[in-house]
């Protein structure tokens, strides 16, 4: 099954790890949607600025220390994704709460280990 992703905090610059991790999950033939700061194109997945109402998201992973993740709780929860991913330094116990709440699975992992060990 093929797992619709949509990477928080995606960055154009190559040396980012949400920009490996988009380049990674393309490359598994993984759907990717990329919000971030800049708008832009990585590996044809373009990123947007603006929290968009996609549909069908599997996984959510996360590219923003804590305080950065508060404006997205809410965008986060609408999209009722399976799963929301997040990487180190993204660590947040007070959104796994809200996860918690609606039935959402959440880890403490790393997009990159887990598409380069056939985990993900």
């Amino acid at each position: 099954m093929k797992k619709k992703t949509l990477v928080l905090g995606a960055s154009l610059k190559p040396n980012r790890y949400s920009n490996y991790a988009i380049k990674s999950l393309v490359s598994k033939n993984i759907e990717v949607l990329g919000i971030g700061i800049k708008s832009g194109n990585v590996e044809n997945v373009k990123i947007n600025t603006e929290s968009l109402p996609f549909e069908n998201v599997h996984t959510v992973t996360i590219y923003l220390n804590a305080k950065n993740q508060k404006p997205y709780y809410n965008y986060i929860l609408s999209l009722k994704p399976k799963r929301v991913i997040f990487n180190p330094g993204t660590e947040n116990p007070e959104l796994y709460e809200l996860l918690k709440n609606k039935n959402i699975d959440f880890e403490e992992a790393c997009t990159l280990v887990l598409l380069s060990t056939n985990q993900y």
